[in-house]
């Protein structure tokens, strides 16, 4: 059986894609590696934020996966939109990389309590930096992971704040200067993991081998808790949301909020389920968070943004 695989052109995006590639040849299947670019790879002056929180990098791919040029679609999990286009589902996650935030820098004494400039679009980032390190300022630095230390290097920022998992994965683990605690920077929904696209037209035996050959059961508890999060808030890449859930036993606990842009107010909580029903945990979350303060600041970033 073969299976066609849909990626963006980047470095890591194409890791990501023969990272799959391989795990579905050890299950027996034929791949086909196909790039495609997105509209967050063509526009690269802008933030995200301001493109447009829903599809960036997935409407392109989108189009090929419906029109069966591609069998599935490989993506960053962080990436991904929490409501898909009708027609489309996912039906796999990747074991976890750590879920951590990180400063990568070329200059080893580089410290979040110096007066620096750090590199990051991340509204989620930037809030949390205002929140806990307000000395520090930022400028966004768009672009693939090779591009943006390159900028750095050139002088536009002192270090770059980003994912360990594409650091790491890129083989940047010398430039890792400090990995910051998930308790003070929780991450972005589904960070660290791949996520597995498709059409729901595509082959059942095709969605099977799949599923067998690269879902990771804990990831997916995970994501499938903190996207029902994310999703309850119609959160997308513009909106400074975040949530990380861990998988103990029979039970799901979930840690999530929302942050101000300029970081003045944060709403934390936290909720479980079992992890036979982990959207359950997710939705819990939810309604804890926008109950106590969390609806009035995602009304007034949405009519900032807006």
């Amino acid at each position: 059986m073969k299976i066609k695989i849909g990626t963006r052109g980047s470095k890591l995006a194409l890791w990501q894609a023969h990272y799959i590639s391989d795990l579905l040849k050890k299950g027996g299947a034929e791949t086909e590696i196909i790039t495609i670019e997105t509209i967050g790879d063509k526009i690269l002056d802008v933030s995200i934020a301001k493109i447009g929180s829903k599809g960036v990098f997935t409407e392109e791919i989108e189009e090929q996966l419906a029109k069966g040029n591609i069998d599935i679609a490989v993506h960053s999990a962080k990436d991904m939109q929490s409501i898909l286009p009708n027609d489309f589902e996912l039906i796999a996650f990747t074991k976890r990389e750590a879920t951590n935030d990180i400063i990568l820098s070329h200059n080893k004494n580089i410290s979040l309590k110096d007066n620096i400039v750090l590199g990051t679009s991340s509204t989620r980032r930037i809030a949390f930096l205002k929140h806990l390190y307000p000395h520090i300022k930022t400028v966004p630095v768009r672009g693939n992971l090779q591009t943006r230390i390159r900028k750095m290097k050139e002088g536009a920022c002192d270090a770059l704040m980003l994912a360990f998992a594409g650091a790491h994965r890129m083989g940047y683990d010398d430039m890792i200067v400090q990995k910051l605690s998930t308790d003070e920077f929780i991450p972005a929904v589904g960070q660290g993991s791949v996520a597995i696209e498709c059409s729901t037209s595509l082959d059942q035996d095709k969605k099977e081998l799949v599923r067998n050959t690269t879902n990771n059961t804990t990831a997916e508890i995970q994501l499938l808790a903190e996207r029902a999060y994310l999703r309850q808030l119609e959160g997308g890449c513009s909106i400074p949301v975040f949530a990380l859930a861990k998988v103990e036993n029979n039970e799901v606990n979930i840690t999530g909020g929302i942050i101000s842009l300029n970081g003045q107010e944060v709403v934390k909580h936290s909720a479980s389920s079992i992890t036979d029903n982990p959207v359950k945990a997710g939705e819990k979350l939810a309604e804890l968070v926008l109950n106590s303060g969390g609806d009035k600041i995602l009304k007034e970033i949405k009519e900032k943004i807006n």
